[in-house]
C-alpha cells in the first residue's frame, strides 16, 4: 500500500499544491490576518471585538469537527466530500463580499460576525476530513516532504496576496467598496483552487474500519474514550498548546505595531503578513521538502522560536523589530503545520484518524477560545 502511494506522489503534491496556492492567494484576508484586524479597527471595533474573531474561529474548527467526523466515518473514500466542503466554505466568504455592497455602512459589523461565523462553522466540517484526506493519499514516509510541497505552494499565494493587499490598502483605504471587492475575489480563489482536489489520487486501505451503525453519541463517546486513553497523544496535545498564544499574538499585534510604534497600516496589512509567509516557507524548505530532522527534533525546535519570538516582543518591540518577530512566528506556524498531521495520524495508530483530527481541537477548547478573550 505505501509504495503504491509513492507511485502515485507527483500527482497529489501538485493536486495538493494547486488548491493551496489559490486558497493561499486569499488566506491573508481571512484567517490569522492582520487585514482582518485593521477592517474591524476602521468600522471602530474595539480590542475585545477583535479579539472574538480568533476565538469565534477556535470555536467553529473545535466544536463542528464532530459532526464531519461522524457523517464521514463509513466513506472509505474521502475525496468528494472534501471537495465539497472546501466549495462550502469559500462560497461564504464569496457571498459576504457581495453582501458588503448592499447592506448599510451600520450594519457590516454585524453581517461581517455573521458570516464570519458561517466561514468558522465550514472550515470545522472542512478541517478534520483534509487533514486525515492529506495523510492518506501519502506514505507516511514521504508524508512532511509532500506536506512541505503543499505548504510551499500556498506560502508562495499568501505573499503574492500579502503585496496586493498593501496595494489596495494604500490607494482605497479599508472603504465598503473595496474591501467588498478583496472578499469577492478571495472567494473566487478558494473555489477555483478546490477543483484541484478533484486532479489527486486515493486509494482505499484495506485496514480501514468496517462500516458502523453507531449513533452520533455513541460514536463520539467511543471516540473519546478510545483518545483519552491514549496517553502519548494527550502529552502531544499538551506540548502543542503554545499554538494559540501564536494565534492570538497574530491577532493584536498590528494594532501594537500601528497604534504604539508609527507603524503604518498598510505595512502592517501587507508587509508584516509577507514577513510570516517568508517564514513558513523557509522552514517549509529545509525541514519539509528536504526533510531535514525528525518530527520531534522539528517539534521542539517550533517551541524554542516560540520562545524567541514572544521574548523579542516583550523586551524589544520596535518598528523593525516587528518584522523579524513576523519571520519568526511564520516559520512557528509552519514547523507545526508540517509536524501536526502526521504525528496525529502515527500517535492514533489508525489509518483513518479523522476521529483524532476531530476530537483533538475540543480537548484544547478552553485554552483556544478563553485565552484571546482573557487577554
Amino acid at each position: 500500500m505505501e509504495n503504491s502511494k509513492d507511485s502515485y506522489f507527483r500527482k497529489n503534491v501538485m493536486g495538493v499544491a494547486s488548491v493551496e496556492f489559490f486558497w493561499g492567494l486569499g488566506f491573508p484576508i481571512v484567517l490569522e490576518s492582520t487585514f482582518l484586524q485593521l477592517f474591524l479597527k476602521n468600522l471602530g471595533s474595539s480590542s475585545f471585538a477583535i479579539g472574538i474573531v480568533p476565538s469565534m474561529f477556535v470555536v467553529g474548527i473545535s466544536c463542528f469537527p464532530l459532526f464531519s467526523s461522524y457523517l464521514t466515518r463509513n466513506r472509505r473514500r474521502k475525496k468528494n466530500i472534501v471537495l465539497l466542503l472546501h466549495l462550502i466554505s469559500a462560497f461564504s466568504i464569496f457571498l459576504f463580499g457581495w453582501a458588503l455592497l448592499l447592506v448599510r455602512e451600520s450594519q457590516v459589523m454585524f453581517l461581517f460576525f455573521a458570516s464570519y461565523a458561517v466561514f468558522s462553522i465550514c472550515m470545522g466540517l472542512t478541517i478534520p476530513i483534509w487533514l486525515n484526506y492529506l495523510v492518506r493519499i501519502f506514505s507516511e514516509r514521504r508524508s512532511v516532504p509532500g506536506i512541505g510541497y503543499m505548504m510551499l505552494s500556498q506560502n508562495i499565494g499568501k505573499i503574492i496576496s500579502s503585496f496586493f493587499i498593501m496595494k489596495v490598502v494604500e490607494k482605497y483605504a479599508f472603504s465598503t467598496s473595496s474591501c467588498a471587492g478583496i472578499f469577492i475575489t478571495t472567494g473566487l480563489l478558494f473555489i477555483i483552487g478546490s477543483l484541484g482536489f478533484a486532479f489527486t489520487k486515493e486509494l482505499v486501505d484495506e485496514k480501514d474500519p468496517k462500516p458502523d451503525r453507531l449513533s452520533f453519541i455513541h460514536h463520539t463517546r467511543q471516540s473519546f474514550s478510545e483518545i483519552l486513553k491514549n496517553r502519548k497523544f494527550l502529552v502531544f496535545l499538551a506540548a502543542d498548546l503554545d499554538i494559540y498564544v501564536i494565534i492570538t499574538v497574530l491577532s493584536f499585534y498590528a494594532n501594537y505595531a500601528t497604534e504604539f510604534f508609527g507603524v503604518k497600516q498598510a505595512v502592517a496589512a501587507g508587509v508584516f503578513v509577507a514577513c510570516i509567509h517568508a517564514g513558513s516557507m523557509v522552514v517549509n524548505v529545509f525541514l519539509g521538502t528536504l526533510n531535514y530532522l525528525g518530527l520531534k527534533q522539528k517539534f521542539i525546535l517550533s517551541k524554542c522560536i516560540t520562545f524567541v519570538a514572544l521574548v523579542l516582543l516583550t523586551v524589544s518591540p520596535g518598528a523593525w523589530s516587528f518584522f523579524l518577530i513576523s519571520f519568526l512566528l511564520g516559520s512557528v506556524r509552519g514547523i507545526r503545520t508540517m509536524v501536526y498531521m502526521p504525528s496525529v495520524k502515527k500517535l492514533s495508530g489508525n489509518t483513518d484518524a479523522t476521529a483524532y483530527f476531530a476530537l483533538a481541537p475540543i480537548i484544547t477548547l478552553p485554552i483556544g477560545f478563553g485565552y484571546p478573550l482573557f487577554l
